[in-house]
């Protein structure tokens, strides 16, 4: 196999981790029932006019699996950090005693759990669109070394390497998927 073509299907494989890394972290924001600080990544509070990752204004911690502890480091920031999460529809009710900010996580209910694996599924499909379109892309680079001087053996060669890890990385977002589904259906 050509150098370039070899390029394009590291290029590909570099992609492609990028995609299953973006889906491993929106699967992990999907909550299961049981309190983790990840559920607060997208928070985003006013912080002196400029907005700021709720983990950049406070320290965020899970005294149980039921229970979310948010400590502000200016006290002042109570009011705007209990706004952001109220706005950010996750579910919860958080409760500002005046020091910290409370979020006692409720236990899922069965139709919630489905809502959830249904986002769950939805969330792996646009994973694997992803891993597609990076196949889509790296076959047509490869179709464009043609005027290169790269043999139709060689590009055949390279779209079939493209397909193999476009297979094996369908396969890991399937996995993490299940994993996911399992997760969110365990009582």
């Amino acid at each position: 196999m050509s150098e370039l073509i070899k390029k394009q299907v590291t290029d590909a494989r570099a992609a492609m981790d990028k995609a299953i890394d973006h889906c491993e972290s929106e699967l992990q924001k999907i909550r299961a029932g049981k309190a983790s600080p990840s559920m607060l990544d997208d928070i985003v509070v006013e912080y002196y006019g400029t907005p700021t990752p709720l983990s950049q204004v406070a320290s965020v911690n899970t005294p149980d699996a039921r229970t979310i502890v948010i400590q502000p480091w200016e006290k002042s920031l109570l009011p705007q950090i209990e706004k952001a999460i109220k706005e950010a529809n996750l579910g919860v009710n958080p409760q500002n005693d005046g020091v910290i900010i409370r979020i006692n996580v409720p236990p899922l209910t069965e139709e919630r759990r489905r809502e959830l694996v249904k986002k769950a599924k939805a969330e792996a499909e646009t994973g694997k669109i992803a891993v597609r379109n990076i196949r889509k892309d790296a076959n047509e680079k490869i179709r464009k070394l043609k005027s290169e001087g790269v043999s139709e053996d060689e590009m055949k060669t390279g779209e079939a390497e493209i397909q193999k890890l476009t297979d094996a990385y369908i396969i890991k977002v399937d996995l993490h998927s299940e994993a996911k589904e399992k997760d969110i259906m365990t009582v």
